[in-house]
């Protein structure tokens, strides 16, 4: 049975008389060490006394800013996903000037970028958690997931012209979004060994970006004729 409770998610930290109002760093530091021990070993593995030793704070921080350790995790999970793109950012693409096509070409840009750059805790702590979802997952749908859905639907209904909650929208997303996930949770050195192309370095991670690029956009070509021909039978 999972330890994750997910009353204890909605809990409040309790407040301790006395406490400086000057901890923002004190949290932050929680947050980062968090990170880096739910990465390392996982949620079910790590225990509050791990992360703050390694935040060089006590166990008792940990509770009173973020409700426990179950608390802690969901706003790790939250963090992470904010550091492989911002919902402010996927906004102020998509509402900048231009064409669609050339916004969604700049966001996989971005994401191939993040995902191929230093394997940092976001990025596994993100790998553990599709690769075995916990109940905090809920947390992440919601304050994350859904909301930069939204705007990338938007984007690529734009491109098809339909509506951004049409079916073949959301398959368009699913086909667009896969290869970043399978980047995001599979291991570096094993996909290296098996598809040295693969390798790091500027010239792969620019190749990289041009053949997601080009499957991309042949995908939702093949797409919008399909359905231009739908209309026309």
């Amino acid at each position: 049975m999972p330890r994750y409770g997910l009353r204890m998610m909605r809990k409040s930290p309790r407040k301790v008389s006395g406490r400086r109002e000057d901890g923002a760093a004190t949290k932050a530091q929680i947050l980062e060490a968090a990170g880096e021990v739910f990465a390392e070993k996982g949620f079910e593995r790590t225990t509050g006394k791990e992360i703050a030793e390694r935040a060089g704070t006590n166990s008792a921080a940990v509770n009173y800013y973020y409700g426990g350790i179950d608390g802690l995790y969901a706003e790790v999970l939250v963090e992470a996903h904010r550091r492989l793109v911002t919902y402010d950012t996927l906004r102020a693409l998509a509402d900048a000037p231009g064409e669609p096509a050339d916004k969604l070409r700049m966001l996989i840009r971005m994401v191939v970028m993040t995902v191929t750059g230093p394997a940092s805790w976001p990025l596994r702590v993100l790998s553990r958690e599709i690769l075995s979802p916990s109940p905090a997952f809920v947390v992440l749908k919601e304050r994350e997931i859904l909301p930069k859905k939204r705007v990338v639907t938007g984007l690529i209904g734009d491109i098809l012209g339909l509506p951004h909650d049409h079916d073949a929208v959301a398959r368009s997303v699913l086909s667009v979004v896969s290869p970043f996930v399978v980047m995001l949770v599979g291991d570096r050195a094993v996909l290296g060994q098996i598809f040295p192309g693969l390798a790091s370095g500027p010239p792969a991670i620019e190749e990289i970006i041009a053949h997601y690029q080009r499957f991309a956009f042949g995908g939702l070509a093949a797409v919008a004729a399909e359905l231009e021909g739908r209309k026309v039978a």
